[in-house]
């Protein structure tokens, strides 16, 4: 990150944050393992690994591009698709 430093571990209000969640959707993510979060301390408190979160946003972006792929290609006419000659 350019010399920035940045906390390994966040909390899930600062999850829910980043990614306009309520924090209990950021648990249940956790749960589900769609993003690593463990409990440390006592008394116990939630973690989540800021890279989980850094991946998870990937695979969010990466879903979104070929959701909007996907719509293109069915909006396409098959000579636009194929290289053949526009109709007109």
């Amino acid at each position: 990150m350019g010399g920035m430093t940045r906390a390994r571990f966040l909390t899930p209000s600062q999850v829910a944050e980043l990614l306009g969640l309520e924090v209990e959707s950021v648990l249940e993510l956790g749960r589900e393992g769609r993003i690593s979060a463990v409990r440390v301390g006592s008394p116990a408190v939630w973690r989540i690994d800021a890279e989980s979160v850094d991946a998870y946003l990937a695979d969010r972006a990466e879903d979104a591009r070929r959701r909007a792929l996907w719509r293109e290609s069915q909006n396409a006419s098959i000579p636009e698709v194929w290289g053949g000659p526009s109709p007109l």
